[in-house]
Parts: C-alpha cells; structure tokens; sequence
C-alpha cells in the first residue's frame, strides 16, 4: 500500500496495481482483495482511478475464476482492466460491456492496424509496446481513436512483451503467466559457429541481453506531443520511496514542462535507482545506448576513488558529500560488488576513512547506492496528506436545534446533522473562531476548507467533542460520495450466472483429418522439402517466391505464406504487394501478430493464427474465429491438458508444433551491435553478423541467433521433439502436427520423412527409429507438454 500512497501522493493521476490473482508479476507483493478494496477507496476519494492488471494468459481451466475476479473488481468501482488474453478480454465484454478495457503491452501492438483491431473489439487504451519510435506513435494517434499509452520510465524487457518464451522453456517460469525469472539479466558470451567449429568472441562485458533503465524525462514534451493520452511509469517491482521520487519529478516535468527540470532532479532520479539510463527505442536509442553490458543492476552514482590504503583502513577520496545513512559500493577483484553504510558524514573533497575490504583494488571507483536524506525525504512525502482538494462548509447553529453542517465540493454537497441541540448558553457561547477552529482539523484528510460560512441564532452551547464528530460525519459522507468514479449498470449474481455459462457452453466439434505441416525459413530449406509428404507448407522467406508457389500449387498442396511475430507498417506494405503477386498460388497466410491480422482481413483469404498470438484457450480461439481465422497454432506453453480442453470446445482446425527450435525470444536490439558499436539499425540488411552466431549462457549452453528485417530471434538450445507423443496429440483434439525449420542446415528431409511416418502411425520403421535416435543423441526437448508452466 505504502507504494500506491507515494504515487498519489506525489501526483499520479492513475495507479496500476496487481492483485494476489492472475498478474504478470506474481512475485511483487500483491494487494489481496480487502487491499484492493482499500486502494480503490483511497484513490477514488483522492480524484485518481485505479486499473488492476489481469494480463497473464488464462486456460480455460481457470476462465471461470478469472472472470469472477473481474466481477469482484466491477462490484467494486474498478476504472478499468489491463490485460494480455484476448479470451479474457472477450468474456469481459460480453458479460461486463461497460467495464474500461486496456491492452496490455504483451498484445504486442507495434502498428496502427494493431491498435484498429483492439479498438474493433471495444478497448479504451492500449499501452504501446516499448519498441514503437515516436514517429510511429504519431502515426497510430493519428489514424485511431483508441487511447495510447507509453512507457516513460522505469525497467525494460529486452524481447518484445508476450513473445518471450526463454524464462518458460528454461526453467518452467513463464513470463506470459507472471513467473519471469529474468534470463536477460545473465551474463553471456558472443559465440561464432561455423564451419563445425564454434569460437569465443572476445568483449568488455557479458549482460548482452540486460537492458539499461527508460529515462525520458529530459523530452517528455515530444512524447505528449506524439499523441498519446497517458505516461506510464514502471515501479510495480519497486520500493515506495522509488515511486515518490519518480512520479514528483514526471508530475513537475508534465505541469511546468522539461525545462523545470533542474540537475537536482536529475541526480536524484540517478540516485533512487539505476541501472544506467537510455532514452529508448521511443527517442532511437540503440546498441550500447540501450544495454547495460556491463552490469545488470542498480549501479547507483559515482562517489570517489579509493586514494590510499594501510593495514586498517581504506581512503576514499570524495567527489561529491556523503551522509551518515548513505550506502556506498565497491567492486572487488574478482568482479562481485560489496557495499557498506556508512556512519558519518564527509564534505566534497575530503578523505572519508573506513575499515579495508578484501579484494578492493587501489584507485577502484567507489559508488553511492544510496542516499540517505533523498529517502528520507521520499518516505516523508508520503506518510502525510499532500493531495488537498479544496472545500466549503456552511453550518446553521440556532439554539434548540440541531446543527446543520453543508460541505460542498464542488461536485457533491453532503448534509449532516449533529446528535445533540444547541444549548442556551449560561457561561461560555458559541463563537466563529471556536467553531472554526474544530471544523478545520482536516490534517489527516485529502481536504482543506476554502471558506467557511455560519449563521447564529442565539448565544449557544454545544461541546467540542460533539462539533469534532459533526465535522468527522460529514468529511465521511463526502468520501462515500467521491468513492464512487464510474456510475455502471448493476450486473446481478443471477444475470452474471447466465452469461458465463452461456459464454462457456460450447458444442462437441466433429472429427477432423489428421494432417502434417512443414515451415521452411530459407530458400536452402525448401530445397530439401518433399511436397509429398506433408499436407500444408508455409514459406518464411521471399527469394523466388512466386516460382515456389507454383510449384506447390502443381503439387496439390496447401501453400500459406509466413509472417513473422513483429511487422512494422514497411513490412505490412510489402505483405501486400506479395498477395497480390501471389493471388491464385496462395492458399493463406499464417499471421504471429493482431496487426498482422488486421491487415490481412481485406484480403479474400484464409488466415491462419500463429505461435505469436499466444492462444492458450477456447475464448481466444473463439474471439480469432469471429475476425476471420480458419485455423490456429496453439501456444508452446500448454501442456496436453490444456490442449484438449481448447480442441474438445472448437471446431477449428487446431495445430501444434512437434518438432523444432523454439523462438525463445524476439528482439529490436541486435547482441552483435555491441562488437559493431552501432548506435541505430541502419545497416541490418547488409549485416555479416546476421547469421552464424549464438549466445552462449553460464552452464555452457549456445543460443543460436538469426537477424531478419531488423528483429533478432534467440532459438533453445535444443529442438522440441515429441515424436513419441504424435499419437495422444491427435487424440486430444489437435488435427494438424507441425515441424519447424528454423536453424537447421542438415538433415531436413530426415526429420520431415521421420515425421510424416509418425502421422500415419508408422512408427516402427527403421529410418523412422534411426532419425529420432539421433536426434535424441544430440539433445531434445518435449517442452511443456507434460510438466506445464508455473
């Protein structure tokens, strides 16, 4: 709570916050549900709204349980809902119409047709993701009335939000249900593979993936001015002292523009926390503007060097004061960081003593982590009320009556009346500055009075005690009144009930064909492709297309053309001059994005959903069906389970992915723009770093890299293989198995003829057994389809 206090008190007009329930960040300490009633109170009296983060992705197991948490959030004067599922989003508007719903960032929307297809489906606001240019956020604010919002400040994810599966297919901890555990933030090393041999790239620092924080409070004024309704700050993972700074300094910026900011304000933004600052993908940051190679933490702000030593002690020479409080850091030999609080205060240049640490070298930096009096005055600016709203009072005071107290706040007038009448009085009377002077204790409330009116009748008594609680009465009346922001139709247990079983209702889909698809990334790749063993082929690359086409219309085959996870208007335009080059030879395209989607509704084509869309139940693919998908890709992270909930509920055609390299994460930035030193993506397409190298983590493993259209995907280590769960796969309801060619340079047609003998129940066949042994050999993976995701 004590952070919600330091953002509104510090002058956030809205708050985000998560509940205990399906939040994308499981481990910050959560608000429960008599919390969230508390936070919606304080913050509604106080004129700010509160949206509530729902945006992990739902099974359909828990669809039920969600949406009564959403009722919850409704019955309780919630001003709006952020979320990631479309499902979710769905069943919201179907039951809850007139409930706010905001796109999350992990929507992925990075265009303006992305931001027209939310806009299509009823949402008030999509939070951009943070990969989109200021050019860009001009041209949806331009062409949408959605509402925009975009992040300012704070922590950034180095993949695209909703794409990242590294932290799940590692370690079972999946971002897209709240459980990231943060894999950007390790230590790698650039390797070159080629040839059979794999060799070290030697470089100055190892966080390859760890981005610096967002800091964009010096061009604030060009980000308003690009059209977005609402500035976000990043501080859910933070301490509430963090958020007092930060929210103080935006909220100065935005009233009385960037030039306000002083060097103060900016040095206590440093001081609170950084992990070094970039201004952004938004502001064109990029390559070691963007990424904190050298260390992934709080690295705080250069405080001295270390002089001198003796036996005892250390001699730090300061450039700046220190405070007794402060906590200042040093890094010792073999790389690790040790950090002290120091007990007394020194001035700008002297020599601050303390007692010799270990492996701490002679002329070592020495950082400021942090500031005791910045704290302390953070924490202070929160523990009283700051956020006062003006109001009058008007009281009648007439011997033998009750008294009367108006308040009036410019939008609600509440009355009160006190419990006992006004006594004649004998000794002591009534006065105004009496009066006054009880009516005006308002310390610990978000008002102070801005005129005061009375009218007497009589010389009268009333006691103190009695005039306190007539002004306590009347100041809660007036809060019951401001609590209440969005005057929404009551939706009864009994209504409720009904649309959420008719929602949930579904019918028992007719059998479907089994069938296989291949997915070919390179032209080398299709060369090795026997059209006559699989029953539908997407094409992920552009050489010779139209020619490749032809040759698959020849065969009989469904031929869909593959769109990647992220594509920019440019790429949009270029999607469609293909379509219209390839009408006639295409059976459809294959879309990984909402935006891609949208675009490819004008055609007169089938569209397929992709991995990108993350549809991990049946309301997404039911929300999918109505914009016009004939068939789905289901998410990597379900497990069989899940499957067969999603398929027994569809009639669409359902696939899922048996074979390949997972796409672990999909990147703007480039790893290899830290050897080239580049400092914008100008130069991809000519790029010799854009194949041939990988990541390789602590335990030795290598991550191999592709760079495409300007966008980096990092595969596992390993291929997915479930040739042995071919069968229950098709049993749960799935109708299409697929394999993915990614990477592969070798043994293409092996694994395809391997896996088009699995999908015709021909398993004992002995190449059949000899691919997948080799395969085995070299390492594999099954995924989740049997351990599932936290």
């Amino acid at each position: 709570m004590e952070s919600l206090y330091a953002a509104i008190q510090n002058g956030a007009d809205a708050v985000y916050l998560g509940g205990k329930l399906f939040s994308a960040r499981q481990s910050a300490p959560n608000f429960d549900y008599e919390e969230l009633k508390a936070a919606i109170t304080y913050a509604h009296i106080r004129n700010v709204k509160v949206y509530v983060t729902v945006n992990i992705l739902i099974a359909d197991s828990e669809m039920k349980d969600a949406l009564n948490y959403v009722k919850f959030l409704y019955e309780n004067d919630i001003d709006g809902i952020i979320v990631q599922d479309l499902g979710l989003a769905y069943g919201i508007k179907d039951i809850f119409p007139e409930l706010h719903l905001h796109g999350s960032t992990q929507m992925t929307v990075i265009n303006r047709e992305g931001a027209l297809f939310l806009e299509k489906l009823g949402f008030n606001r999509v939070v951009l993701g943070r990969e989109v240019s200021l050019k860009e956020i001009k041209s949806i604010s331009s062409t949408t009335h959605i509402e925009l919002e975009e992040f300012v400040h704070g922590a950034l994810c180095v993949c695209y939000s909703g794409q990242c599966l590294m932290s799940s297919i590692i370690g079972g901890r999946s971002g897209n249900r709240g459980r990231c555990a943060q894999p950007c933030r390790m230590p790698y090393t650039i390797m070159k593979i080629g040839n059979g041999s794999i060799q070290e790239i030697k470089m100055e620092g190892k966080y390859l993936l760890s981005p610096k924080d967002l800091n964009t409070i010096d061009y604030l004024d060009k980000i308003i001015n690009s059209g977005v309704a609402s500035l976000k700050v990043e501080g859910r993972m933070k301490r509430p002292e963090y958020v007092a700074v930060i929210i103080e300094k935006y909220r100065k910026a935005l009233d009385y523009g960037v030039k306000s900011i002083t060097d103060q304000d900016r040095e206590d933004i440093l001081e609170i926390f950084n992990r070094g600052f970039t201004k952004g993908y938004v502001l064109g940051d990029f390559g070691k503007n963007f990424i904190s190679y050298d260390r992934p933490d709080n690295r705080g702000v250069l405080i001295g060097k270390v002089a001198k030593w003796d036996k005892m002690y250390m001699y730090i020479k300061l450039f700046d004061k220190v405070e007794k409080g402060d906590g200042l850091e040093f890094q010792l030999d073999s790389g690790r960081y040790v950090g002290i609080i120091v007990n007394f205060s020194k001035d700008r240049e002297e020599l601050l003593r303390i007692k010799r640490i270990k492996g701490v070298k002679k002329k070592s930096e020495v950082y400021k982590t942090s500031d005791f009096m910045l704290i302390g005055k953070a924490r202070e600016s929160f523990q009283e009320e700051r956020k006062k709203f003006p109001i009058n009072m008007n009281l009648n005071i007439s011997v033998g009556d009750k008294i009367k107290l108006s308040i009036d706040d410019g939008k609600y007038k509440v009355d009160v009346y006190s419990d006992g009448v006004v006594q004649r009085a004998e000794n002591i009377s009534l006065t105004t500055d009496k009066v006054v002077n009880q009516m005006d204790r308002l310390q610990n409330t978000p008002y102070y009075i801005k005129d005061i009116k009375m009218n007497f009748e009589g010389q009268g008594f009333f006691p103190m005690g009695g005039l306190n609680k007539l002004r306590r009465d009347g100041i809660q009346e007036l809060n019951e009144k401001r609590e209440l922001l969005n005057f929404r139709s009551e939706i009864t247990d009994e209504e409720y009930g009904e649309k959420l079983e008719k929602l949930m209702s579904f019918n028992k889909p007719k059998s479907k064909k089994q069938r296989m698809s291949v997915r070919v990334s390179s032209i080398d790749q299709f060369k090795h492709i026997n059209l006559n063993k699989l029953d539908r082929i997407y094409i992920g690359f552009s050489e010779d297309i139209e020619d490749i086409f032809k040759e698959i219309k020849k065969s009989g085959k469904e031929g869909f053309l593959y769109t990647d996870k992220i594509v920019g208007e440019e790429g949009l335009k270029d999607l469609g001059k293909n379509i219209e080059l390839l009408q006639g030879l295409i059976d459809g395209v294959s879309v990984s994005n909402i935006g891609t989607l949208k675009y490819v509704q004008k055609y007169n084509i089938d569209i397929h959903g992709d991995i990108g869309l993350n549809v991990f139940n049946s309301l997404t693919a039911k929300l999918l069906k109505d914009s016009g998908v004939k068939s789905i890709t289901l998410s990597p992270e379900l497990d069989i389970k899940g499957i067969d909930e999603i398929c027994r509920r569809s009639s669409l055609d359902f696939e899922l992915s048996v074979y390949g390299y997972y796409p672990l994460m999909v990147l703007k930035h480039c790893p290899m723009a830290l050897i080239k030193k580049c400092d914008n993506d100008k130069s991809c397409s000519n790029c010799r770093f854009k194949r041939g190298y990988g990541l390789k983590d602590r335990k030795g493993k290598i991550f191999q890299m592709i760079r495409n259209n300007k966008v980096t995907e990092i595969y596992n280590t390993v291929p997915l293989m479930l040739s042995e769960e071919v069968g229950g796969i098709f049993k749960s309801g799935v109708n299409m198995i697929r394999v993915d060619f990614t990477v592969e340079k070798e043994n293409i047609s092996r694994i395809q003829d391997a896996f088009f003998s699995i999908s015709k129940n021909l398993t004992d066949k002995e190449d059949v057994l000899h691919t997948i042994a080799d395969l085995k050999r070299n390492g594999i993976t099954k995924g989740h389809l049997h351990r599932g995701i936290l």
